[in-house]
């Protein structure tokens, strides 16, 4: 459960809630990854999720992108009940390089953002180009619009793939490890594209990490889950050894160091988040260039 007996928002944030849970709960069978979250995501926050492997993260931004169901409990987006589909939230996936010789270019990925979800005739020329030139420039992605995915980077790709997200003028942003096998130089910069993203529109931001250390400086609050245990609140009210400790069950400790989060042992060996104070290493695309 969650700290309080109340929906726990940020105290830094004023904006509306765009996304409310309530006594939300998921199972698969027998098994609860989490239950009872009372949270609210308001709009210009950034909430990050961290966890053991299996801790039901990612399950977590399906939940709410509508793709499985909550086992009890509600999910309101801007009031209403979660739909699959709703344009206004937008999704960014693990970084995934395209496959060698795939025809699409970078600007064609991000137009499949702009009018991908239509049946029938797409935006007219002028409009739909207009769109796309707009997000390229919100990411920085001129140099390379007209290249072949499978010429770019992962650093480069993912670029991409937050202006897709953005191409339904989302309230919600949800990312789903978006730095995983980047370098770091590349972590910095699309880490630095959401959390610029979210204040100027300003929207939310729900953002899976296995190291919170790229974002701790933009970070409002953070989602604990573990052992089906869940904790919300500031990175210094959760990521304690205290709080941690109890999650687990067992000693964890955390240690801060040069601006740096470190925590040491979890009982997960593969534990992917903050904990393990590592260097990622780039994608083979990124080792190319």
């Amino acid at each position: 459960m969650t700290d309080d007996s109340g929906p726990t928002a940020s105290p830094s944030c004023d904006g509306e809630a765009v996304l409310s849970l309530r006594d939300a709960t998921l199972r698969f069978g027998e098994r609860t990854l989490w239950s009872h979250l009372d949270l609210d995501v308001r709009a210009g926050e950034f909430v990050a999720i961290l966890g053991a492997n299996g801790s039901g993260k990612s399950s977590l931004l399906k939940a709410i992108l509508g793709q499985v169901a909550l086992s009890s409990g509600t999910a309101t987006f801007l009031g209403r009940p979660i739909a699959r589909g709703n344009r206004r939230i937008g999704y960014v996936p693990q970084q995934k390089l395209a496959d060698e010789g795939v025809p699409l270019r970078a600007q064609d990925l991000v137009a499949l953002g702009v009018d991908g979800h239509r049946f029938g005739f797409p935006l007219p020329n002028r409009q739909r180009r207009q769109a796309v030139d707009a997000l390229i420039r919100q990411v920085h992605a001129q140099p390379y619009r007209r290249r072949p995915l499978s010429l770019l980077s992962g650093g480069e790709q993912q670029r991409l793939r937050v202006a897709q997200a953005l191409a339904g003028e989302p309230r919600l942003l949800l990312c789903d490890e978006p730095l995983l096998s980047l370098d770091l130089a590349y972590q910095a910069t699309i880490s630095e594209l959401v959390d610029t993203s979210r204040r100027a529109n300003p929207l939310g931001v729900l953002f899976v990490t296995h190291d919170i250390n790229p974002v701790l400086s933009m970070v409002d609050r953070v989602l604990y889950l573990a052992g089906g245990q869940i904790r919300v609140g500031t990175p210094d009210e959760v990521l304690r050894s205290d709080v941690l400790s109890e999650l687990y069950g067992s000693r964890v400790d955390v240690i801060r160091t040069h601006g740096r989060i470190v925590v040491v042992g979890t009982p997960d060996d593969t534990h992917p988040h903050a904990g393990h104070d590592h260097t990622a290493t780039g994608s083979p695309a990124e080792q190319r260039r």
